[in-house]
């Protein structure tokens, strides 16, 4: 019974067409669930499959999402205008908070808060990881 609603859960997830991500997990379900018994086992297979399909995701967009940042600041860091600043060598806790307050509205930019809109705190993460390890 336990394995029939993973399976619906995972089902409907996949159905939401979120990202490339639902399908893999789709699939690590419907080859796991019938194989695992006890509803802990389940559960846990379950959480795992989904993390690391996740992170394997994530990890796959993040070229895309640097390609966006580098039309304007550069792959290198380094503004493409004196209105844009640098971001290669800042501190990379600076640059994930900044990510936060564009996405969240605290701090207004019009262009910033559009292109953040989307990122998950993983994503912002990479990028400010990205970014403060490039020489200044």
């Amino acid at each position: 019974m336990l394995s029939a609603f993973f399976l619906k859960t995972v089902g409907s997830f996949t159905l939401s067409k979120r990202g490339p991500m639902h399908r893999h997990v789709t699939e690590a379900g419907a080859i796991l669930a019938p194989r695992l018994r006890g509803a802990g086992t389940i559960i846990c297979a379950g959480v795992l499959s989904f993390a690391a399909l996740a992170a394997q995701a994530r990890a796959e967009d993040l070229p895309r999402v640097l390609e966006e940042c580098a039309a304007c600041h550069g792959a290198d860091g380094i503004g493409r205008d004196e209105e844009i600043p640098n971001l290669a060598g800042q501190h990379e806790r600076y640059l994930h908070t900044q990510l936060q307050a564009f996405k969240s509205g605290k701090r207004p930019h019009k262009e910033m808060r559009y292109e953040s809109r989307h990122l998950s705190d993983e994503e912002m993460q990479a990028l400010a990881r990205y970014y403060a390890q490039l020489p200044r």
